[in-house]
């Protein structure tokens, strides 16, 4: 069961108790995977994160990741990576039956661009409605070549070209008919390269790595009705001198920015010996019910929510100054089937919520896997749509 309490910045608290979900167990060669109404998963497709908002026509419109799976693919480390596209899925209801419809967006290089930022991959899309219009933002990535960083295989040159890019639409429908405009510049780029090896465009020697350091992914936007105007929360990676997902954020006018990213690190949690926590995944939210900032994020090391590899819940005042909430445990890696089983979980991943008018939780969306994926290409991951249950207390 999932559960959290918000306290501190209003009186009143409520908890979150994650409900089952409608799903099986199915085992087919080597793998296991679940499948059902709460289930998106696709034949001959690995699928990834999801992110849902409810449409003026009163369905459930999710825009998640995929890419090609079977025989003759690469692996699922290597794969998102060179592969990664975002599809389109909707659904009646919030927490289950999403109809796949199709592919909305691939890497340029599918229409003859090679050169373009996004050229090799798009993939961990997050979909928000700001004003009545629709808003993608999403991580992509290109091969600059073998030139660029000779030590470099092709998959260290993709993923250290990760960026952010994002544009809007006015409805699915226009989205499903291509009827967007892409931008051609990424909203945020990393301002630092510091890394000490295997670096693709390292800075100066001496520099010292911002937040935005080598990449910027995973993005996550709310609006700030104290100071009006947009967060993009991003996740960048420092070396010490071992690998540390390191979060920061961006601040704009305007939903498409510009951004301006702050050099203070974000959700900026300490170990025992004093090193930074390494988290990432970070879905932020603004609740109007208790003017406060909430953020569900990947807790490595467990630092943050006491579980590794966990979901941990911070929240704010301002969006800048973060700390774990009362109780930080968010959610295990974890899920509960109809049948009341418990099912321990590989990959519990990319949470995504859907809220409430005032921000309260109501549906929890999260890439999943019983097994690990990471040396398969069986396409035996899935996004799960978890429905919660708010409980206020005075």
């Amino acid at each position: 069961m999932a559960f959290f309490l918000i306290s501190g910045y209003a009186r009143a608290q409520f908890q979150v108790k994650s409900l089952p979900i409608q799903a099986e167990i199915v085992q087919e060669d080597e793998s296991s995977f679940l499948d059902g109404p709460s289930i998106l998963k696709l034949k001959d497709y690995f699928v990834w994160g999801g992110s849902v908002v409810k449409g003026n026509d009163n369905k459930y419109h999710m825009i998640f990741a995929l890419w090609e799976s079977g025989p003759g693919t690469d692996k699922f480390t290597n794969s998102w990576v060179l592969e990664g596209k975002i599809g389109y899925a909707v659904s009646d209801f919030p927490d289950r039956e999403f109809e796949f419809k199709k592919i909305i967006l691939k890497g340029t290089r599918y229409d003859g661009d090679t050169s373009s930022w996004d050229a090799q991959m798009v993939h961990n899309p997050h979909l928000k409605e700001f004003n009545g219009k629709y808003y993608l933002y999403y991580i992509g990535g290109k091969d600059h070549g073998q030139a660029a960083a000779p030590e470099l295989d092709k998959r260290s040159r993709v993923q250290q070209s990760q960026q952010i890019g994002g544009f809007e639409f006015d409805s699915f429908e226009d989205l499903l008919a291509g009827n967007f405009q892409r931008i051609n510049d990424p909203l945020l780029s990393p301002r630092t390269r510091v890394k000490s090896t295997n670096v693709l465009f390292p800075s100066p020697d001496g520099t010292k790595p911002k937040p935005d350091n080598l990449i910027v992914v995973n993005p996550s936007v709310t609006y700030n009705p104290h100071t009006k105007e947009y967060m993009l929360f991003f996740k960048g990676n420092i070396y010490e001198p071992y690998w540390k997902g390191v979060h920061g954020v961006a601040t704009g006018p305007t939903p498409l920015g510009p951004f301006t990213p702050r050099d203070e690190t974000i959700f900026d949690v300490k170990m025992p010996d004093g090193s930074m926590a390494s988290t990432e995944d970070p879905y932020v939210w603004y609740s109007s019910k208790y003017d406060s900032f909430f953020a569900i994020v990947k807790d490595f090391t467990g630092a943050v929510g006491g579980v590794e590899k966990a979901l941990a819940l911070l929240n704010s005042k301002n969006g800048i100054e973060w700390t774990p909430s009362d109780i930080p445990l968010f959610l295990k890696r974890e899920v509960q089937l109809k049948n009341g089983q418990i099912l321990p979980m590989d990959r519990m991943e990319r949470p995504q919520l859907l809220l409430s008018q005032d921000g309260i939780p109501q549906v929890l969306y999260s890439a999943g896997a019983i097994d690990n994926v990471n040396p398969k290409n069986d396409g035996s991951s899935f996004n799960m749509q978890i429905p919660l249950k708010v409980e206020e207390h005075n």
